[in-house]
């Protein structure tokens, strides 16, 4: 075994990512409360005492709700950067100081066999980071909550095994929802959430002959649909020539355990032809 996941959960209403090696596990965010968790973590079979750690991406309640409740419970570290230890700590309740832990953005660290990398992402947050996981030849990357995909955050993702990767919206549906106008200019803007085309667009330069699957994350319950994403981002691609394994993810329950590398060939001659 070198990298198995699963998204534990994803949506505007909650977001949870979990990740293991041979001995490494680890938890990205908890976007719910203490008793959802718990309940999640029975669906993907995932055992919170034997947990690594929690890596929060930043502070905004989807990603933070159950954090605090979770990290007593399990006695686990968490770890962020400094902007985001400033804007959350009050909401957390009482850590010991030997749970509080920073790991700054753009920097790498090893922990066991498996290395994380942290990148800075643009969205209204303190200091909003996520990661990408190597381990055993392995790359996985993370990457939600961004208004745009820079070239600096392409270049850090390139070449993954696997992305779990944001489709929030798409447009014609935001624009003609029930959302306020400036709700909708600060989801379409740099500092917002990206579109399915624009998802599409980012992974198309990202993606290279190793990448096995991608996952649609953080989906807008109000101005998406899992249908209309897949199919968008799909369309991108192909037009593109790039054949891959899209997958969906879920606010509610978590997707089934993947492990890089197996049934890759079969899942592949499954896809359609492009021609």
């Amino acid at each position: 075994m070198t990298l198995r996941f699963s998204v534990l959960t994803s949506g505007s209403t909650g977001n949870a990512f979990y990740i293991e090696s041979e001995q490494e596990k680890w938890l990205v965010d908890v976007g719910h409360s203490g008793k959802k968790m718990d309940a999640l973590f029975k669906e993907a079979d995932v055992d919170p005492y034997g947990l690594s750690g929690i890596l929060v991406t930043h502070e905004h309640s989807d990603h933070i709700k159950g954090l605090g409740v979770l990290a007593r419970k399990y006695n686990l570290p968490i770890y962020a950067n400094a902007k985001t230890w400033q804007a959350m700590e009050s909401s957390l309740g009482k850590l010991s100081v030997d749970q509080k832990f920073h790991f700054e953005t753009e920097t790498v660290r090893t922990f066991g066999d498996m290395e994380i990398e942290s990148f800075g992402v643009s969205h209204d947050a303190a200091e909003p980071m996520f990661f990408t996981f190597r381990s055993g030849g392995k790359k996985v990357a993370l990457v939600t909550d961004t208004g745009y995909v820079s070239e600096r955050v392409k270049k850090t993702v390139e070449d993954a095994d696997a992305y779990i990767f944001e489709a929030n919206h798409d447009v014609e549906m935001l624009r003609m929802g029930r959302y306020p106008w400036n709700v909708k200019r600060r989801i379409l803007g740099d500092y917002g959430h990206i579109s399915n085309e624009d998802s599409g667009l980012a992974l198309s330069e990202c993606i290279t002959d190793r990448t096995e699957c991608v996952y649609l994350a953080h989906l807008s319950l109000d101005n998406n649909m899992k249908d209309l994403a897949h199919m968008a981002v799909s369309q991108v691609l192909e037009e593109r020539g790039i054949r891959i394994d899209v997958q969906d993810t879920d606010p509610h329950k978590p997707t089934a355990m993947r492990q890089i590398g197996e049934g890759f060939a079969h899942l592949k001659s499954e896809l359609p032809h492009i021609g």
